[in-house]
């Protein structure tokens, strides 16, 4: 009877988690349970959920990637550059997406191939995209868009925002595919036993890439939907994400050790993390103990997953 509770426990508490800061911060504002404020909610969490969809395929894998933030911005910048040089708005978002790839691809050669640590191998990464943002930006923003590119940030269809709509068809085809295809058991058998896994004769490495590859494409995806959101390019846009986006999956019941956790859990701890920093904001509370509080939600997540590891 134990044992079944703690299972229980680890797969629900965070829709539980949900549920009570929801009705904590319906009593502490009175604009928050406002239809207008919960599709703000979701509209914020569209850029980091995107991201998280493609977080958790690397994480179930037992890696990280900490490169995202700086994906998010060289991939607006990189949109936008061409975007004001006349090239076609498509042509522009693909070849972001292209770029993002690139990134995915040396991700996943340093960290497979070296056999180093993911972890330093896309903080590098980071380092490396963060000046590229800055050097093609000069440090400036750019802006001059047409407005039907606006629509992929700001449009709507019927009452539900465009970027949300995008969001949750991304979250789908994930549980999709870890569900329902050869690819997605790879993913947690990799995650669970790596050794094992190779000895069924999977090729390990092509999932590896495969899974860096996509998280770096979501990653772009997500910036052009900032990008057309907010209007125009800044060169420190998506710093900062990794820590939100790591947060929500790890509260979403994936284990950082990988081979474990639903990509169902990921959206409700995507979600806690915007409740949390919307309500908090409604409070009227400072930025800065924001910040403290994300970090300890952080910290405790990551223990909870260690300690529920422990136990079984």
């Amino acid at each position: 009877m134990n044992i079944n509770l703690k299972n229980f426990f680890a797969k629900y508490a965070i829709y539980f988690v949900l549920l009570c800061l929801i009705v904590f911060f319906a009593f502490n504002s009175n604009v928050f349970l406002t239809p207008t404020n919960l599709i703000n909610v979701l509209r914020q969490t569209a850029v980091v959920g995107i991201v998280a969809v493609g977080m958790t395929f690397v994480i179930l894998t037992g890696g990280i990637d900490l490169s995202i933030g700086g994906v998010i911005a060289c991939s607006g910048v990189i949109c936008s550059t061409l975007m004001i040089n006349g090239v076609h708005p498509v042509l522009a978002v693909l070849v972001a997406i292209g770029f993002a790839a690139i990134v995915g691809i040396v991700n996943a050669f340093f960290s497979h191939e070296f056999k180093l640590n993911p972890m330093i191998v896309t903080l590098a990464t980071l380092q490396i995209l963060k000046g590229i943002s800055y050097i093609l930006t000069s440090g400036i923003p750019v802006y001059g868009f047409t407005e039907k590119f606006k629509v992929i940030g700001q449009g709507y269809i019927g009452i539900v925002p465009i970027p949300v709509i995008i969001m949750i068809a991304f979250f789908i085809i994930g549980f999709i595919i870890l569900r329902f295809t050869s690819f997605g058991q790879s993913i947690y058998g990799i995650g669970g036993n790596e050794e094992a896994v190779r000895l069924t004769g999977i090729n390990i490495r092509k999932v590896k890439y495969k899974v860096y590859v996509l998280c770096s494409v979501l990653s772009a995806i997500a910036g052009i939907v900032l990008l057309s959101r907010v209007n125009n390019a800044q060169p420190n846009a998506g710093f900062g994400y990794e820590m939100d986006v790591i947060t929500g999956v790890v509260l979403g019941g994936v284990s950082m050790s990988g081979g474990e956790g639903k990509i169902t859990g990921v959206f409700a701890g995507i979600l806690v993390m915007a409740v949390l920093g919307n309500g908090m904001l409604m409070m009227g509370i400072s930025e800065y103990y924001q910040w403290v509080v994300k970090g300890i939600v952080m910290l405790a997540a990551i223990s909870y997953d260690k300690i529920i590891k422990k136990g079984r």
